[in-house]
């Protein structure tokens, strides 16, 4: 390895003079907007996933008792456990916010681990504003670095790219000096893991991500504060976080702290439609488009599907696999399954992910004939798009096409979208629509005043 000369200013230190600047009272509103809206599709998700075994597992598994919430849970937890769980339960449908450019789940990460500090340490609305916006921002900008490399090198970047995130997060809520953000970020980048072999059979690991994820981001914030030392060099240094996940240690870190604080890519958050893999998305729409012009699934001889080359390894390849999937959670990963269950069910929802709707004769058929050719032209990661060319029996070829992710930047939901997605899933969690209507009405509130968490208990 070439010799290395340590900087006379670390690219962390100056993300961490950058996140002491901010206050909360002038965020834009634009900002202020996107986190409320991610509170309230956070909560909702952890409420629609909270009878699943993966929860109920992960709770089992925290030992200790405590002053946090776990979301839809009659027991409390420890600080770290609540983040833990929360964030497992928030990513493990897949139905979670995505932002395209990384792409990353941000809100799965941050919105747990920023919660249970103001939980655990009583902090007001405001400290929780600011650390939610503070740890998308910080997780969102991480992933532009070096685009596509951490995927390649076999990590999940929402689980690695997380835990700094949520350290850098839960430091703004605490009000951490830059030197202890520095030392937070720097031990973060030690506790970040999470590998996507999960994809070969569809094992549950990366639905812990999430959560893993927040609990090292909160306990590193808490180590920064306390005086444990981090390198400084942990983003760019010779044997940093960039060189261990990404295998490298060139990358744009302008694109990190370069205009952070006055320009905001949190406001280009996407909020999902469907509960699976956010590249399928654009694809799934155009499956339903081509069913909705009457074409008979038996008449369709091969669809095949430009993609990004970046989005092969995880969503196409081994291409028998992915058209006939393990299971239902791999089934959240398989491009062509999505594509199918689309085009036959008129619609993807939670229902179309178990072990049984994944093994629907009708839509493995179908699956089958599902292929993909890579475009060496496709925008991924920078945007999201869909494309499905079918041949039918007759010989003729019907197309569609589209250029973005339906719910993000170019076509977001509305409020009243996600208003809804949020009483969908917390019934589907088994709330009664009357209680679910006033939690919607208390959580609107929680940035004006006091965190306040017992209505989402039990």
């Amino acid at each position: 390895m070439a010799s290395y000369e340590l900087p006379e200013t670390a690219v962390a230190e100056v993300l961490a003079q950058k996140i002491c600047a901010l206050e909360p009272a002038r965020l834009p509103d634009a900002v202020r907007r996107k986190c409320r809206d991610l509170l309230l599709d956070v909560v909702g998700l952890a409420l629609t996933a909270r009878n699943e075994d993966y929860v109920k597992i992960t709770l089992a598994a925290c030992e200790d008792a405590g002053p946090c919430t776990a979301i839809g849970h009659a027991r409390t937890l420890t600080a770290p456990d609540a983040a833990l769980v929360n964030g497992t339960a928030v990513h493990g449908e897949d139905f979670d916010d995505t932002f395209e450019g990384g792409p990353v789940h941000a809100g799965a990460v941050i919105v747990p681990a920023v919660l249970a500090m103001c939980e655990r340490h009583k902090l007001d609305g405001r400290a929780a504003l600011l650390g939610i916006a503070v740890g998308v921002e910080t997780m969102c900008r991480l992933s532009t670095i070096a685009p596509t490399l951490t995927h390649k090198a076999g990590f999940h970047p929402t689980a690695v790219f997380g835990a700094l995130g949520a350290s850098a997060g839960v430091g703004a809520a605490l009000g951490l000096a830059p030197r202890q953000l520095v030392d937070a970020l720097g031990t973060a980048a030690s506790m970040a893991s999470g590998i996507i072999e999960y994809l070969a059979e569809g094992a549950g690991t990366k639905r812990l991500h999430a959560g893993w994820a927040a609990q090292s981001g909160l306990k590193a914030a808490l180590l920064g504060r306390a005086g444990f030392s981090g390198p400084r060099t942990v983003l760019e240094g010779a044997h940093g976080f960039f060189y261990a996940f990404a295998r490298t240690t060139q990358g744009d870190y302008d694109a990190l702290t370069g205009d952070f604080g006055s320009r905001w890519v949190t406001e280009t958050l996407a909020f999902k439609p469907y509960p699976c893999g956010t590249m399928t998305h654009p694809y799934i729409d155009c499956a339903r488009r081509l069913a909705a012009r009457g074409i008979k699934a038996d008449d369709i001889a091969e669809m095949v599907c430009e993609v990004g080359e970046g989005t092969v390894h995880r969503l196409w390849e081994p291409l028998a696999a992915k058209q006939h999937p393990a299971n239902g959670y791999a089934g959240k990963f398989s491009t062509p399954y999505c594509i199918a269950a689309g085009y036959v069910r008129g619609n993807v929802g939670l229902s179309d992910f178990t072990d049984a709707a994944v093994r629907d004769p009708k839509v493995v058929a179908l699956a089958g004939k599902v292929r993909y050719r890579i475009d060496p032209q496709n925008p991924y990661p920078k945007n999201f798009t869909g494309h499905i060319r079918a041949t039918l029996r007759d010989g003729s070829i019907v197309e569609e096409r589209q250029p973005y992710m339906r719910g993000g930047a170019q076509e977001p939901l509305s409020r009243a979208d996600i208003e809804q997605k949020f009483l969908l899933n917390a019934r589907h969690g088994g709330w009664s629509d009357a209680r679910a209507a006033a939690v919607l009405t208390t959580l609107g509130a929680t940035f004006d005043g006091p965190v306040a968490l017992v209505a989402l208990r039990g």
